[in-house]
């Protein structure tokens, strides 16, 4: 179960590793919408989404056994770069499966940050399963998108760093609209 605890753990794990990205304000906006927007710019992080804070913890909460086997990710782009940025920074070896038509610079981004890319067409295959198949055959371990509480910890600390600047900037928020696809984030 995910807790504030794992997720305190996790911002000091990320101390130094990502960005305390700002919270952007535009004036002109705020009018045009009629109230107050602050927008939290996790596409200044090093790999341009906020999917690096929880690979790192993941990744850096491997054993050393399961360090020396690798990790395997499948993504079509963010989760890809942050795994394969964050096992490149810990030394690791990763492997990513990625589809064929995913955008040509997540791709390429992926395999500069050491990767090794396996591309698949996502209309006849299960990426999933190619990705249980890469661990099954060498060991590495799998490294979910989402659906990992260790993985969730560090995404968690973008709510931490949110409640942080809210509270330097003497502000409180009505609501906090977050985008979710497998949910990891939010």
């Amino acid at each position: 179960m995910l807790n504030f605890d794992m997720i305190a753990k996790a911002a000091r794990r990320l101390e130094g590793v990502t960005l305390v990205t700002p919270l952007l304000e535009s004036e002109l906006l705020n009018k045009r919408m009629g109230f107050r927007l602050l927008v939290k710019a996790e596409c200044l992080q090093r790999t341009g989404s906020f999917k690096i804070r929880g690979a790192y913890v993941k990744i850096a909460s491997l054993t050393e056994a399961e360090r020396a086997a690798g990790v395997v990710a499948f993504s079509s782009g963010n989760h890809a770069q942050g795994v394969a940025a964050a096992a490149s920074e810990l030394g690791i070896a990763s492997t990513i499966v990625m589809p064929n038509d995913a955008p040509a610079v997540k791709l390429r981004n992926t395999a500069e940050y050491g990767a090794k890319v396996i591309t698949y067409d996502r209309v006849t295959v299960d990426r999933a399963k190619i990705a249980r198949d890469v661990a099954d055959e060498t060991g590495a371990v799998l490294v979910p998108p989402y659906d990992d509480y260790v993985l969730m910890s560090g995404q968690g600390t973008i709510g931490l760093e949110i409640a942080n600047q809210l509270a330097h900037r003497n502000a409180t928020a009505n609501a906090l609209v977050c985008p979710a696809g497998g949910g990891g984030l939010i």
